[in-house]
């Protein structure tokens, strides 16, 4: 006799700026994942009530109450400028307030005491200060987290995984998709056969940002982190005319003497704090190292383990600062709205979110 098929129930999300370039990834990833089920939408006001295939458009800002019946869960992806980040803000508690598990992909949040900046793989231990985020704000089973800046994954979990060898100073030039911008070449056109030297904010965001994903939570107050000052970054930020994918060039001097043979093994060892889980979205391995000189390319190295692995590669002697290498992610993906689904994935799993 044929066994039944058992139907699971998935957990109902949300995505705020569904009609963004990260909104529209977010959509995308989320079709049919195994355990989430989108059930609202919702974008800005001059966008409420559209139809967006088989979803009608509520508006993030006035619809909070019927959209937090719905959903369990929210990606945000409301696009962050300096001027509206008190706004973003306030919308964000607002549906944690209401009991939903809010996982941010812009910026409002990245710098608040309490709320974690988390990559899944290098400090999935930060969400343990959601329960002093819940007592000190009174919230029962909302939660917001937020992810880091595009910029920053293709090189923090490399210092991460070399974190024994005591990195002291770091020199790094990113070269950004257009994407990044949420453009294409088509909307973007004097792209085309140009390379612009400045992206506002994001060397700020480049430099600063590791601190808090390399820090740790303070053991004395609970609430609030302590930053890692030990490494220093310098970095260079610049808009390239590619479709997705950031590319870094990456120089660092550490405080132990090591070999390039034992930098790329302590990649290809990198104990992940993923394994074991089994996360749907997680990339095994996380980060792959090319032995080919011209290795990793943008085009061809961009979706590794679909858009969420990270690819390494020309680890070599450096004449100022010791050894230097490139390295490669995903920047709408692995930088933006893979990144949030995986965050979503783990407070699942470490049950945060029932």
């Amino acid at each position: 006799m044929p066994m039944k098929s058992v139907k699971i129930k998935k957990i109902p999300v949300g995505i705020l700026g569904v009609t963004g370039m990260v909104g529209q990834k977010l959509l995308s990833l989320l079709q049919n994942h195994p355990w989430f089920d989108v059930a609202a939408v919702a974008a800005s006001k001059n966008s409420k009530g559209k139809k967006l295939g088989s979803f009608t458009i509520y508006s993030a800002e006035d619809d909070i109450e019927e959209i937090s019946k719905k959903c369990r869960i929210i990606f945000s992806a409301i696009n962050a400028k300096n001027e509206q980040k008190d706004f973003i803000k306030k919308i964000e508690e607002a549906y944690a307030a209401r009991g939903v598990a809010v996982v941010s992909n812009n910026s409002a949040h990245r710098w608040t005491k309490d709320v974690p900046m988390i990559i899944p793989e290098i400090n999935p231990h930060h969400l343990d200060i959601i329960r002093a985020q819940r007592k000190k704000r009174g919230w029962t089973s909302g939660l917001i987290v937020t992810k880091p800046n595009c910029s920053v994954q293709s090189y923090v979990p490399l210092l991460h995984a070399w974190k024994k060898l005591v990195p002291k100073r770091v020199i790094v030039s990113t070269y950004q998709a257009i994407s990044g911008a949420g453009k294409n070449l088509e909307t973007w056109p004097e792209m085309a056969d140009n390379v612009i030297p400045y992206i506002s904010g994001e060397e700020e965001k480049s430099e600063q940002e590791p601190s808090k994903i390399l820090g740790r939570i303070n053991k004395l107050k609970k609430d609030e982190f302590v930053l890692e000052d030990a490494i220093k970054i310098s970095a260079n930020c610049i808009r390239v005319p590619v479709t997705d994918g950031h590319l870094a060039a990456i120089s660092v001097e550490f405080q132990k003497e090591t070999s390039g043979k034992e930098l790329i093994k302590l990649l290809e060892d990198f104990k992940n704090p993923l394994a074991s889980l089994n996360l749907p979205s997680a990339p095994m391995p996380l980060i792959t190292y090319f032995k080919e000189p011209d290795r990793p390319q943008t085009r061809i190295d961009r979706d590794l383990y679909n858009g969420m692995g990270i690819s390494v590669g020309r680890i070599r002697r450096d004449q100022v600062l010791g050894w230097k290498c490139v390295a490669l992610s995903h920047n709408t993906i692995r930088g933006a709205a893979g990144g949030s689904v995986l965050t979503a994935e783990l407070l699942v799993k470490k049950g945060y979110i029932k």
